[in-house]
């Protein structure tokens, strides 16, 4: 059995997960804003599991990471520096333990099922931030490791702001007074739309990605928006920078855990076909 830890800003999602890649159960807890307090928290999430013999573990951290040590140095919605996860899960549960970005392992996950049709696949993840994975030939691309899209400095209404700062979950909240889940009018979600663009036109110029994965809580929703973001797109194409088919993310909500499955399982075991 493998376990999968994903810390998010909000929440913390921990999944038991067979040989065959099937989460057999699952827990969740509130990220805390002192890491003290969440190891304590993960200690009591997984004492509730029934599975405690495990081949290794994968985490997804949000932000940046040192690989070689697996500690995370820097947390983009989190007050957290150079905390050493990785010794402290290998010390909960006694088993190997490998550490990476979290957006990395959702695009893994994602390029993972996509494998058979593109090898060079950018994963967006849009939720309270935003993060960017580029997954080559089904593995971490080592240039763009430690890319941080949702940091990218864009001219927005003037002044030049993050991308997340405008076009993130937490900004759609900030801006319209609620969750993406409760947009359904077509003027919010044609600006919204225009906000992603922004920043994936930047990105689509540099990556030169064969599709683009959109996951987090905001690719949920992608049905409702997906018209008007490709007809933004479509006005920035031209033969060298041609816009790729965009899809939403098979898994949004569990993406990490599976590419923490995924990383941990061609790291200390045989890879699932």
């Amino acid at each position: 059995m493998y376990l999968g830890i994903d810390i998010g800003g909000t929440k913390t999602l921990v999944a038991v997960l067979d040989q065959g890649g099937v989460i057999t159960e699952s827990s969740k807890f509130p990220t805390p804003p002192n890491y003290s307090d969440w190891k304590k928290s993960l200690a009591n999430n997984v004492a509730k599991l029934t599975t405690k013999d495990f081949i290794a573990c994968g985490v997804g951290v949000p932000g940046r990471i040192d690989r070689v040590h697996g500690v995370g140095l820097d947390m983009g919605n989190l007050p957290w520096h150079h905390i050493p996860v990785q010794q402290d899960v290998q010390k909960l549960l006694g088993c190997p333990v490998v550490v990476d970005n979290d957006a990395n392992l959702g695009g893994l996950s994602e390029a993972m099922l996509l494998k058979k049709k593109f090898n060079r696949v950018l994963y967006v993840t849009i939720s309270t931030g935003i993060g960017t994975g580029i997954i080559t030939n089904q593995g971490i691309d080592p240039a763009f490791a430690d890319s941080e899209g949702g940091q990218m400095m864009l001219e927005h209404h003037g002044t030049f702001k993050q991308w997340e700062d405008f076009a993130s979950g937490r900004a759609i909240v900030e801006r319209f007074g609620k969750k993406a889940q409760d947009i359904t009018d077509e003027p919010t979600w044609r600006l919204i739309a225009k906000d992603m663009a922004a920043g994936l036109v930047d990105l689509i110029a540099v990556i030169q990605p064969e599709v683009i994965v959109l996951g987090g809580s905001i690719g949920t929703y992608y049905d409702r928006y997906a018209a008007y973001l490709l007809e933004v797109l479509s006005l920035h194409t031209n033969p060298l920078v041609p816009i790729p088919p965009i899809v939403q993310a098979q898994r949004p909500e569990q993406a990490v855990i599976y590419g923490c499955y995924d990383l941990a399982k061609s790291r200390y075991g045989t890879h699932r076909t």
